[in-house]
């Protein structure tokens, strides 16, 4: 008899394949919010301080060229966002259509590079030498990825260290899928670049140990890249790259991480202190409630947040959003999803599309 799988089969991997994605915006405290456009191999010309990728589709392969900004390496923005540290940055990541983000498994890391007194807006990210200042993994409560807030249509949290020094920074904002990760490349690879200028008190930068080049900070052969990570002890991930920086992992509270790209070996566990959360060399860490547990030391990074974006003088572009609420097309909506399908198909095969999200108005 003709089983009608076969005919959900083929729209399963036509869902799968083509809704991969993209940032398609950040908020700053909850406030202001900068949207970027959607991949294309057309330059937009609608301005935006998120670089625009050429392509959703994932990214193969550790030492690929394109996990360094994103598929097509990202056309540098127009504009720069103005953020103070220790400000709250929330990512909205989205399938090509618009739709929620497709995956749930695997971390989401965050890097920082300096632009330099000459600002991002002309800078050459593949030359940039590149520090981490969060990492996220595993959830406290349970057997869920902070991935899994994506999924869910919401948004995933990055803070920007208390104790950084002003200036200019290219923020890279990374999703590495390990659904598939058991295959030898087959880890995907999104990566998202943003343009800022952070202001404050702070002094900190990162030691010459703690830079790194993208590609170069991975290999295919990381423990956290290539892994089974269905069945696994949460506490036995470890994060791919290098450590999160000390300016980043020595604040108080906020949400942060500190690991490595080796072994996940040895004792002592814990987690961050504070609203967030935080974790340790071979560890998971998160955002919210997620706590870190595995071998070295705990810490978290700065707390809190505080200030707003504010329109920048000179001769740079910096964008400027009014506050605004997400229009009802952006939110969530009840979904059936057949037990029988694996969670990721269910949410590919029967997720609606979402429209396009306007929110506030940019100014140069």
């Amino acid at each position: 008899m003709f089983s009608p799988s076969l005919l959900l089969a083929p729209l399963l991997l036509v869902s799968y394949v083509s809704a991969h994605g993209f940032v398609h915006q950040f908020t700053v405290n909850g406030g202001d919010t900068f949207s970027g456009a959607r991949p294309s191999n057309q330059r937009s010309n609608t301005p935006s301080v998120i670089r625009q990728i050429t392509s959703p589709d994932p990214i193969y392969g550790a030492t690929n060229p394109d996990i360094n900004c994103g598929t097509g390496g990202g056309f540098p923005a127009s504009q720069t966002a103005e953020v103070k540290a220790g400000d709250s940055l929330e990512f909205d990541w989205r399938g090509a259509d618009l739709s929620k983000w497709p995956h749930n498994v695997g971390p989401v890391i965050t890097y920082l590079t300096d632009c330099g007194n000459s600002g991002c807006e002309g800078f050459d990210s593949t030359k940039a030498r590149w520090f981490k200042i969060e990492q996220q993994g595993y959830k406290s409560s349970g057997n869920d990825w902070v991935q899994q807030d994506l999924f869910d249509g919401k948004t995933v949290s990055v803070t920007i260290p208390s104790s950084l020094a002003p200036g200019n920074y290219l923020m890279r904002h990374e999703i590495i899928a390990l659904h598939i990760a058991q295959t030898p490349r087959m880890a995907e690879f999104y990566a998202s670049c943003s343009q800022l200028t952070v202001s404050g008190s702070g002094t900190g930068k990162p030691s010459s140990s703690e830079l790194v080049s993208i590609p170069g900070a991975y290999s295919d052969d990381d423990a956290g890249i290539h892994v089974n990570v269905f069945g696994q002890n949460p506490s036995d991930y470890v994060f791919p790259g290098p450590p999160v920086a000390r300016l980043a992992s020595d604040g108080s509270g906020g949400s942060g991480s500190g690991s490595g790209s080796g072994s996940g070996s040895g004792s002592g566990s814990g987690s961050g202190s504070g609203s967030g959360s935080g974790s340790n060399n071979g560890g998971n860490s998160g955002s919210g409630s997620t706590e870190g547990s595995g071998s070295g030391s705990t810490s978290g990074n700065n707390g809190g947040n505080s200030g707003s974006t504010t329109t920048s003088g000179g001769g740079k572009q910096v964008c400027k959003i009014k506050k605004g609420v997400r229009s009802q097309a952006a939110k969530p909506t009840a979904e059936v999803r057949p037990r029988h399908i694996s969670r990721i198909m269910r949410r590919l095969a029967f997720n609606g599309g979402l429209k396009a999200v306007s929110v506030g108005h940019v100014s140069a």
